[in-house]
């Protein structure tokens, strides 16, 4: 089974992520920026669902520091944010990120197949 790395701080955004990807992947999940450096890079993960606003590090730093990681460099990284405005998104890309998703995560199908489409 594949196993997602996700991480976000909001507990509530955590248990949707994880009731939607859960029945087809391990979904592992972690609450802050630090947490995910500290561990992602010992753990056989496949993908990182990585939200922007984390308390400390946030999103941008830990993509940075993971890309630096022989262990995490080449995992496929999807910023989840709710960061939604005109150009949010290739801004995202631009800095290193594989794909973004916007939340709040309505099309629970949509949200699938992106997830789907980069562990294929």
């Amino acid at each position: 089974m594949k196993r997602i790395a996700v991480v976000e701080d909001n507990p509530d955004n955590l248990m949707l992520v994880e009731a939607i990807l859960s029945g087809a992947y391990e979904v592992l999940g972690f609450e802050t920026g630090q947490e995910a450096l500290d561990k992602i890079p010992g753990l056989d993960v496949d993908l990182i669902l990585l939200d922007i606003s984390l308390p400390g590090l946030d999103g941008v730093q830990v993509l940075k520091e993971l890309r630096q990681m022989e262990q995490t460099r080449a995992l496929p990284i999807i910023a989840l944010t709710a960061h939604a405005m005109v150009g949010d998104r290739d801004k995202y890309i631009k800095e290193g990120f594989d794909n973004y998703y916007s939340k709040p995560i309505v099309d629970m199908d949509d949200f699938q197949q992106l997830v789907a489409s980069h562990l294929s």
